[in-house]
Formats: structure tokens, sequence, C-alpha cells
């Protein structure tokens, strides 16, 4: 079992370029969520929203064609209007996430939580192994930074580089305000000796896992199709005995962030350590999957994510 390479093979397409995530539209919004009231952030969010949808088409035809993976006798009609609550949803946990760093509210005001999902975090950070959190591009995964910073849990976060420097630069200077390290993908020989140092120093290790980079990957059946996720927090599960844990933060229904944790996967290091991977890895597409069909609005794939499972690829059928 090998670790794939940051620089195995190009990354397949630009997924960060998109209108919403422009280096001008989140200056704007990260120094109007600082001024404005929340309500009108919200509005003009939603106004952005819609503006952003007509002049980006190639954004929205990628939403309604991912989107009918998910509804698969759904109209084009239906389907835009689908995508036009997921401009909605981002555009809104942008504003959120911005206004929980700048405003700095209790942890009470901003999350709640699915059963003991506090206590199961200090536990398992008191295991001394580290943790993998495990996500994909659903929900307010930042908010998930300031969580743990309320909760003085030590965390450390995996990331591509954004397409605008502006983004990437803003994303770092809020993770830094919030006590977060950050380890970026494809930026050095050594990522997942990075990401081996964290969880031996019993950190928690944040990782965006649906979208694969490279020769990095591993087949997965994701809302019913074929698809190809990251291998590599699986194989670190495997050679550390970390724990996967997969977990997600999207709007609950009082105005705050809804925490969900788990389930808790680990990798034994006896047996078919490859089977247990792809059972590993399966385990969270259908976890991914159940989040995405309950909530279509908080998934968030600005390009067409289905023909980017064959980038490179000659092996998924």
């Amino acid at each position: 079992m090998t670790l794939p390479t940051d620089r195995t093979a190009p990354v397949p397409r630009r997924w960060t370029l998109h209108g919403l995530n422009s280096g001008t539209i989140l200056t704007l919004t990260y120094h109007g969520v600082r001024l404005l009231p929340k309500p009108i952030s919200y509005a003009l969010g939603r106004i952005g929203s819609a503006i952003l949808a007509r002049a980006h088409p190639e954004s929205t035809d990628a939403l309604v064609d991912n989107l009918r993976a998910v509804f698969p006798d759904a109209t084009d009609e239906e389907l835009r209007r689908r995508a036009l609550a997921t401009y909605n949803s981002y555009t809104r946990d942008v504003v959120d996430f911005l206004r929980a760093v700048e405003h700095n509210p209790s942890t009470g005001e901003l999350f709640e939580y699915d059963d003991d999902a506090t206590e199961r975090m200090r536990r398992l950070h008191a295991g001394g192994q580290g943790v993998l959190l495990i996500g994909g591009h659903y929900g307010n995964w930042e908010a998930g930074g300031v969580l743990l910073s309320h909760l003085n849990l030590p965390l450390t976060v995996v990331a591509m580089r954004e397409a605008s420097p502006t983004v990437t630069r803003i994303r770092q200077d809020l993770r830094q305000r919030l006590g977060i390290q950050t380890i970026e993908v494809r930026q050095s020989l050594d990522t997942p000796l990075q990401i081996r140092a964290a969880l031996a120093r019993n950190r928690f290790v944040a990782l965006l896992v649906d979208r694969h980079v490279g020769r990095d990957r591993i087949k997965v059946s994701f809302l019913g199709r074929p698809a190809l996720f990251l291998q590599t927090p699986f194989v670190m599960a495997a050679l550390t005995g970390a724990p996967l844990v997969v977990s997600s933060i999207d709007r609950g229904r009082v105005r705050r962030f809804r925490v969900c944790v788990g389930p808790e996967i680990t990798i034994s290091r006896e047996g078919d350590r490859q089977a247990a991977i792809q059972r590993a890895a399966q385990q969270v597409a259908d976890r991914l999957s159940e989040l995405v069909r309950e909530r279509p609005e908080c998934w968030y794939q600005f390009y067409r994510y289905w023909d980017a499972q064959t980038d490179n690829y000659t092996g998924l059928d």
C-alpha cells in the first residue's frame, strides 16, 4: 500500500472557479458582514445569487446536471429552481460563517447538536491518536473550525489552494484567527507526511474527500453513481489507527448551525487492509449520499461533478 504523491497528475478541473468564489465577491462580503445587520446581508446575498445564476450559466447548468442524480425525474425548470436554492444557501452559509468569526457569539448561540456531539469530540481527542474529520462539499464546513475553536480542540485543515489568490488569502486569514493550521494540497511532495505528523500531535485533521486529485482516488458509489473520492485519508487511518469521523454542519431549524458527528470508522490493521479501506470509503460515500438527499440545496459543486469522475482515468465503469 502506497500513498499517492501530490504531483502525480494535473488537477482535472478548476473546481473553485465560479462567480460566488471570486476575489471581488468574497472581499465585498467579508467587509460587508462586519458593517451590515444580518437581515440586510442575507437580502443582498439573495439578490447577488439571482444575478450570479444568470451571469454564470455554466455553473448553473453544472448544478442542474449534478442534481439529476438526486432528482432523476425532475424537469429542467424544477432543477433550475433547485440550483437557485443552492446559490442562496451557499451565500447564506458564507455570511453565517463570516459573522461567526467577526462577531464571536457564544457556542450556544451558534450551534445545535445531534445527541452528545461535543462529548464525543472530546472523547475522540482523549484517545490520543488524532482524529480524521471527514466530510464532503456539503453544508457550512468552514463553521467546523469555529466550533472546534470554541471547544479549544486543535484543528488542521487540508485544503486546495483557491483559484483566486485573494480568496486563498482571506480564507487563510480567517483560519489563522481561529487558531487553525492549514496544509495546502499540491504545494509540496510531503502532504501525507504532514497529515501524519498532525495526527501524531493528536490534532483533528479535516478533509473533504468527495473530489479526487490526480491519482489520489478510490472508487465508490455515490448517489447511486460511480465516483472517485480521495484515498489518502483512508490510507492515513489504516497506517496510524486514527479514527475516521464523518461530520457535517448545515443550517438548523432555529437559525443555528446543526452539527452532526458520526459515524466513527476505524480501519483494522489486520486482514485485507485494502478491502478495509474500500469498505470505509463506501461508508463515507453512503453517509454523504444521505446528507445530500436530505438537504440537496446544501451540496456545493459548481462544476460538472459527474463529468469530472473520468478525468485522466479510464478505470471507472
